[in-house]
């Protein structure tokens, strides 16, 4: 497989002074136009981004608004590697720890919470910066997603039933797939109700999306992390090892036995696969490689997600540490 960076259309930023220059000269756009300067840090899973998000916000007077599906969750904290205490330290963080796992979380509720949060953070003259890998919470934002209540659609939802009847669970959650990478990597196939109710969700979102002409009040600065592909993959084997030793295995357990009807939250990557080991229905090893290998998978769609965005910049994940010293020193 080539080991050349991922993404091709973005414009990429080769030094630290060049992203500096950018950022300021973006900042003072936003402001000269009336709108509310955004940074978005993005990319795919275990590409650094809360190192990056943490680095702007500490140069910038910004603060963070997560962009994460898991990470709002209380007691998930391992497996959906949320920052440390230590990170949490280094910048303000909003949107992490909100509710349990077992409690309803939609696109709307975060849309609201996270537009009211950027316009606390813009009145204190603070940069907000969203630094997440879920594509639906980001494009809600960016691009200012009008968000109603989607309600079941019968006709649909018998069509997907059937789909599943005819060619296996497996080919409805690839529809999922396709449409939110995030809400597919935490719903396990075999929970057919969550995959259908998250598709209708997605396919509102979407028609949402393409159909939107309300002005954004946002300003929004795209910058995405790009590894070469054999890199990053390695970066994901590496970070689910040192998660399997932080204590994963143990943390699955608790949550298992405190939520036993198994909400959606939990059939998501790591939490899974863990979760087939600790019922006795595969190895150890084998639940690791599986979980490998789904997020591998995951970071894939991520991409493909990513490349649809129009005025992207990118940094190289090999120069990542070089660009986080030099800003350090703004």
């Amino acid at each position: 497989m080539s080991n050349e960076n991922i993404l091709t259309t973005a414009t990429v930023i080769s030094s630290s002074l060049q992203l500096q220059a950018i950022i300021t000269d973006f900042i003072q756009k936003a402001r000269e136009s009336g709108k509310i300067p955004l940074i978005a840090v993005i990319g795919p899973t275990a590409s650094g981004k809360t190192a990056l998000g943490i680095a702007l916000a500490q140069a910038y007077s910004g603060e963070i608004i997560s962009a994460d599906s898991r990470q709002l969750y209380t007691e998930m904290n391992i497996g959906t590697a949320k920052p440390t205490a230590e990170e949490l330290k280094a910048a303000r963080h909003h949107i992490i720890d909100l509710i349990s796992p077992d409690k309803p979380f939609t696109l709307a509720d975060y849309q609201k919470l996270a537009n009211q949060t950027i316009l606390e953070i813009h009145s204190r003259h603070h940069i907000p910066i969203l630094v997440g890998g879920t594509g639906l919470y980001i494009n809600s934002i960016t691009q200012n997603y009008t968000l109603s209540d989607s309600r079941p659609d019968p006709t649909h939802r018998a069509e997907m039933e059937d789909l599943a009847k005819t060619q296996g669970k497996e080919a409805v959650h690839d529809i999922l797939a396709k449409l939110d990478p995030d809400s597919a990597s935490r719903i396990h196939a075999h929970n057919l109700r969550y995959v259908i109710r998250a598709i209708e969700i997605a396919r509102q979102a979407s028609r949402t999306g393409q159909s939107q002409t309300e002005d954004s009040p946002y300003l929004t600065f795209y910058i995405f992390i790009d590894w070469p592909r054999e890199v990053l993959y390695d970066r994901i084997n590496r970070r689910i090892d040192r998660q399997i030793e932080d204590g994963l295995i143990e943390e699955t357990r608790q949550l298992l036995t405190k939520y036993p009807d198994n909400p959606p939250a939990l059939s998501s990557l790591g939490y899974q696969e863990i979760g087939e080991y600790l019922a006795g229905r595969t190895t150890l090893e084998n639940a690791i490689e599986e979980f490998k290998k789904h997020t591998r998978n995951y970071a894939k769609r991520q991409l493909t997600w990513f490349r649809k965005i129009k005025s992207l910049y990118s940094i190289a994940g090999t120069e990542l540490a070089e660009f986080i010293s030099s800003m350090q020193n703004i």
